[in-house]
């Protein structure tokens, strides 16, 4: 085959370090437009940007000849340091050092869409912990706990 073709499509899932509330209601449509935009200058179609106060959610295409890692890395380190050009409230800012990334199939798109549209909603009833404990079992993901939180 001459040409190479990918459809990757990724539910990208981490948190502020220690899960702390860092993401206010001042900072948040700006901080997920920056994520979306770090994104796509990577090359990473961003079809979504979502979450609360102490995590986000991407939902994005990765080009076939990038590295997922150095993608979460890239994205983290631009935007905390961002963050800690937006005032004194964001100068300690941190991501975590993991992240959970998980694949979907193109007409799980707009249910991946829709519930990281939902977050604000969502999160009245689970802690962060509680959704990604929910999200390793939908994803069928095994995991040893004590090397998930940090």
């Amino acid at each position: 085959m001459p040409q190479s073709l990918s459809q990757i499509i990724l539910h990208v899932i981490f948190s502020t370090k220690s899960r702390r509330p860092s993401i206010d209601d001042t900072i948040i449509k700006e901080l997920h437009a920056y994520l979306a935009t770090v994104s796509r200058d990577q090359g990473w179609e961003c079809y979504r940007v979502g979450g609360v106060e102490d995590h986000v959610h991407l939902l994005v295409r990765q080009p076939r000849t990038e590295k997922l890692s150095g993608f979460i890395g890239h994205l983290k380190r631009n935007s905390s340091k961002w963050m800690h050009t937006k005032g004194v409230p964001y100068g300690d800012f941190a991501w975590q050092d993991g992240y959970g990334a998980f694949s979907i199939g193109y007409s799980q798109m707009e249910s991946v869409i829709t519930y990281i549209d939902g977050q604000k909603e969502h999160h009245k009833k689970f802690t962060f912990q509680e959704e990604y404990q929910l999200v390793l079992q939908k994803y069928n993901v095994e995991c040893d706990e004590k090397y998930v939180w940090d």
